[in-house]
């Protein structure tokens, strides 16, 4: 089995990145555990803290929405590999948000049906829920990053980011730093976070989260290699000058 040799095939985690770090407890815990040939679903259920109960995936019906199936059973289903790695993880560590994104998007679901229409709350939930990060940082820098004025957020103000906080919260995009690359881009909540334990975040970002608020995608974009302390690469100016990566405002 796959699961066996832990996350994706036995792809290394490097616990000391700053993205990682506060993730690394239950972490590290659960992926000893697959790596003693412990199934996903059962090393995430020797951690406490969760609201649901992790199951295979062969236990979500045929034909029943994932999130209508967490909600109504308890349970939440998980697929070998990485995404479902961290997305029980988030579970552990923040489940008063993950509980209300879940209570959001079936009464979505409820109202407008499952359809391909999904409505602006759920693109909202599931863009931040997959891709979301958190932010707590002096006005100066909000100010600049909401103005795209890439130069003056991480080079100008560099010395400001040691009074900043950022911590990611989507699970694929926590999937996709695993193998990290100068591209990947944070969708990071438009609303100061005041930054304290795990717990208090968990407590202060599900009550944030009100159909009223996703529906405005309160989002602003974050390239996350930018971040100084976050890759070695970044020290030299030139690290910004990709429009690709960097992107200005739309005229």
């Amino acid at each position: 089995m796959d699961e066996a040799l832990g996350p994706v095939n036995g792809l290394a985690i490097d616990w000391s990145r700053p993205w990682y770090v506060p993730w690394r407890e239950p972490g590290q815990r659960v992926a000893q555990r697959m790596d003693a040939g412990m199934p996903l679903h059962e090393a995430l259920n020797q951690e406490p803290g969760a609201p649901v109960r992790f199951v295979a995936q062969a236990a979500l019906p045929a034909g029943q929405a994932y999130e209508h199936y967490i909600r109504g059973s308890g349970d939440c289903p998980v697929r070998p590999g990485l995404h479902d790695f961290f997305n029980g993880l988030a579970w552990l560590r923040m489940p008063l948000a993950k509980a209300r994104l879940n209570l959001l998007h079936g009464a979505q679901i409820d109202s407008l049906g499952a359809g391909a229409a999904r409505g602006p709350v759920r693109d909202a939930i599931t863009v931040f829920d997959e891709n979301g990060a958190l932010l707590d940082a002096p006005a100066a820098l909000w100010d600049a990053l909401r103005a795209r004025d890439w130069m003056r957020a991480l080079v100008e103000l560099r010395p400001l980011w040691v009074h900043a906080r950022v911590q990611v919260f989507g699970h694929a995009l926590l999937e996709k730093l695993a193998q990290p690359r100068k591209e990947i881009t944070a969708h990071v909540w438009g609303f100061q976070c005041p930054m304290g334990d795990m717990a208090e975040v968990d407590g202060w970002l599900a009550a944030q989260f009100t159909e009223g608020s996703l529906a405005s995608k309160p989002f602003m974009p974050l390239p996350l290699l930018g971040i100084p302390g976050w890759c070695a690469g970044n020290l030299q100016d030139s690290f910004y000058d990709d429009p690709k990566v960097f992107r200005r405002p739309a005229p």
